[in-house]
């Protein structure tokens, strides 16, 4: 007899012969057409699994995310029937559930033939008959010779590759459905039936193991909810953020461009510019007031360092190279080994820790053309890094300090929504298992203190490091991951970082790499799309527009101008010919904050017609009134 105990306390017994799926039949009715699969001590299992094991158990649904990861990756099990029926010739390589992008689940294919955005309803269609048959999803283990056999005479030759890389001693498991079968750990649903309404949103390039020189693939996206009304609900979503697209808006207001000279390179326009900026007075001022010396480190250095930090063995991938006086150089793609350099430039006592040194760092990685997406994705981003080095007995405090200072900041920006989650090791990683536990307790026990409650990302840390990571929710619903707050035990190891402690000799600092806006680029993406465009006014690139009733305002319009300008006030003045009217809807359509309409009364009172963005009444007012009124209302 199995016990399973439930995560309210609750114990189920259960018999060895049982399935999942009877337990829940027998002892949990009203989750039968819910449950999507188990969770058995931290380890997921199909439903259809004998239950083997007494302990912890937990019933996925599609409620949870575990249970949406099942319901997407078996939506893309779907996906990929329907290809092979309609595309026999079709070969299968991946497809996972991905947590951002133009879907929740995607699955790359070879196939010589060209798949258009014209044949995914087709797809689609195809997909719901699947779910119609309510094809029973079985599971079987595989020795490593059949699996590649049998994948191979079916000409699925890119399957075939990867089981043959599948480390010794680690389960081949396949799954079937209907006449259709995949390689997959699982878990998936128990039968087709169980998944719902498909859309497919996007078809792309890519290429096998993401490299150039392999074949190239085509990518399809989709989304699939248990029902229609979600569905439906999640397409008037997408098309409220295509309204937003960043991409756009960036184009109406100006702000920013992408050249074929520099693919992956942003050009921020003087708009975009002052942006930029104002983003980063504003972190800098933040750092200041909470003791933070700003440092900032060279854009080039050379191969040896990228050796010692580990980057040349973890990230040479994503680098880029170049040769100075027959010497090696990279390009940073980060900045904490420069900040360790800064570090030892003299010996620091324990009387000046906690170091807290904070670098607006420009950083450079290679990102392949077909992830590139507008300020999201760039191959050249500024990270507001900070880098703490601290004793081991100042490691909590300093990551509740850092904590603290992230969740201000996002509420500065109306994130008032804020998940967070702690990332583990990956598989490419530096240190023993001894330090990163280490690592990920400190980080643990600042959430526990702080009564912060957090999920975990299995291998998803840094290759030095266990992190928090805050995700928020925008003004739409959809949720960012943004910052993070990493502890590392290991680069001040390779650096040879020293303090001498109290008692007179040298020890080893704890460093903590934090960056809360992360990439400004795509912190920059994310606001405009949660503000529309329509920025709070102490950030606005323009916070006024002037316009003139007449061309005989002119004259007033551009000695207003220089008077916001001394008042700490951004404006620009539309003199232009045009009616009135015209110009007020191309004010509302630039989306800045204030308009003033002078005529010629306002010209001869000095006085200002006031109209704020979104509102239809104005108000006339004096010109030192309305100054008054926009710097009170920075100042707050």
């Amino acid at each position: 007899m199995m016990v399973l105990t439930l995560p309210d306390g609750k114990q189920l017994n259960a018999e060895a012969s049982q399935t999942y799926s009877d337990v829940i039949a027998q002892h949990l009715p009203f989750l039968t057409k819910k449950a999507l699969a188990v969770k058995v001590n931290g380890e997921e299992f199909d439903l259809s699994r004998t239950v083997d094991q007494s302990g912890n158990l937990e019933v996925l649904t599609f409620d949870s995310e575990e249970g949406k990861e099942v319901f997407w990756h078996s939506s893309a099990h779907v996906l990929a029937q329907a290809i092979k029926r309609i595309y026999p010739r079709a070969e299968l390589t991946f497809g996972p559930v991905i947590k951002n992008g133009p879907g929740f689940f995607y699955y790359d294919i070879y196939l010589e033939d060209k798949i258009s955005e014209d044949d995914l309803p087709r797809l689609e269609e195809e997909m719901q008959k699947i779910v119609q048959e309510k094809l029973p999803v079985s599971r079987e283990v595989y020795e490593r010779s059949k699996a590649i056999e049998e994948f191979k005479a079916m000409g699925e030759n890119f399957k075939a590759q990867i089981i043959a890389e599948i480390p010794e001693g680690q389960t081949i498991s396949v799954y079937k459905q209907g006449d259709f079968q995949d390689l997959c750990r699982g878990p998936h649903v128990p039968n087709t039936g169980s998944l719902g309404h498909f859309k497919l949103t996007a078809i792309s390039g890519a290429y096998w193991k993401g490299d150039t020189a392999n074949p190239q693939l085509q990518r399809i996206y989709g989304i699939s909810f248990p029902d229609k009304k979600q569905l439906t609900a999640h397409l008037d979503l997408l098309e409220e953020a295509k309204r937003r697209d960043h991409r756009k808006i960036g184009r109406e207001l100006d702000l920013f461009s992408f050249q074929e000279e520099g693919p992956g390179f942003p050009f921020y326009h003087n708009k975009g510019s002052i942006l930029f900026n104002n983003l980063s007075a504003y972190i800098r001022e933040q750092c200041t007031l909470r003791g933070y010396e700003e440092i900032r480190t060279p854009i080039m250095l050379s191969d040896e360092l990228w050796v010692r930090s580990g980057h040349m063995a973890n990230f040479k991938e994503n680098m880029y190279f170049s040769t100075v006086d027959n010497r090696g150089f990279a390009i940073k793609p980060m900045n904490c080994p420069g900040s360790n350099l800064v570090y030892k430039t003299k010996m620091r006592s324990y009387r000046d820790l906690p170091l807290r040194q904070a670098e607006l760092g420009t950083v450079h990685r290679h990102e392949l053309s077909g992830v590139l997406h507008g300020l999201f994705r760039v191959r050249s981003f500024t990270q507001d890094d900070a880098h703490i080095y601290c004793t081991a007995e100042q490691l909590e405090d300093e990551i509740q300090g850092a904590i603290e200072f992230t969740t201000d900041v996002y509420k500065k920006f109306g994130f008032n929504e804020i998940n967070t989650f702690i990332a583990t090791r990956p598989e490419k990683a530096m240190g023993s298992d001894e330090v990163w536990e280490k690592a990920t307790n400190g980080l643990i026990n600042a959430l526990t203190r702080k009564g912060l409650t957090y999920g975990i990302k299995e291998g998803e840390g840094a290759f030095y490091g266990p992190k928090i990571e805050f995700n928020v929710k925008d003004s739409i619903g959809r949720n960012w991951q943004l910052g993070t707050i990493q502890v590392d035990f290991s680069l001040p190891d390779r650096f040879e970082l020293e303090y001498i402690a109290e008692d007179g000799k040298k020890h080893r600092p704890v460093m903590i790499h934090r960056a809360i806006l992360g990439s400004l680029e795509r912190f920059l993406g994310i606001i405009i799309e949660h503000y529309e465009g329509k920025f709070p006014l102490w950030i606005a690139p323009v916070q006024v527009r002037i316009l003139t009733v007449t061309p005989a305002q002119e004259a007033y319009a551009q000695e207003l101008k220089k008077i916001f300008l001394k008042a700490g006030i951004r404006s620009e003045a539309d003199t232009s010919n045009e009616k009135i009217g015209y110009k007020i809807r191309e004010w509302t359509s630039q989306k800045i904050n204030y308009a003033v309409v002078i005529g010629a009364k306002e010209a001869e009172e000095s006085k200002v017609a006031l109209r704020k963005l979104g509102e239809q009444e104005s108000e006339t007012i004096s010109v030192d009134e309305f100054i008054s009124r926009l710097q009170s209302e920075i100042a707050g």
